[in-house]
């Protein structure tokens, strides 16, 4: 079979505007699932930090004055060196709530804040401070802990 030049051009063509197409979805199909909050909304404002100390599976994590965690409603991140990171909200003058703070959708660290929700950068997925799903993708609640405020030392059981 004899092709024409214009034949071989047209070809090619057709070939080429396929494989672009092909690139063009896969790559906005990637930047929906990788970029954080890209179709779900803001990944919120990022929350305040605080280091906890681990010891026979007792956190413990000092609330100076000033912290964000020394008033009421306030919110932070405590992070340990080697049992991960948790979410805590101080929900009375003695009595905190505290959650894992890895997201249930597909285990991104939950690092910031919507008004009274914490929010996954991922995939934008809301929490309550119970740890209750208030918008996914996630479905399941954050596991929750038992806490104990005393003399400034807030400490929760692993």
């Amino acid at each position: 079979m004899n092709h024409t030049p214009s034949d071989i051009d047209r070809r090619q063509f057709v070939l080429q505007a396929g494989r672009a197409c092909g690139f063009l979805t896969v790559a906005t199909i990637m930047q929906a699932c990788g970029n954080p909050g890209s179709s779900s909304g803001s990944s919120g404002t990022p929350l305040s930090t605080a280091n906890g100390t681990v010891s026979s599976g007792l956190v413990s994590v000092s609330i100076p004055a000033g912290s964000a965690l020394d008033s009421v409603g306030g919110m932070a991140l405590i992070q340990t060196p080697s049992n991960g990171s948790f979410l805590a909200t101080r929900t009375a003058q003695t009595t905190f709530s505290i959650l894992t703070a890895t997201c249930t959708h597909e285990g991104c660290t939950v690092t910031g804040f919507s008004g009274t929700t914490f929010v996954c950068p991922c995939h934008g997925s809301r929490y309550s401070t119970s740890g209750g799903v208030v918008n996914g993708p996630a479905t399941r609640a954050l596991q929750t802990f038992n806490s104990q405020f005393s003399n400034g030392v807030l400490t929760f059981s692993l």
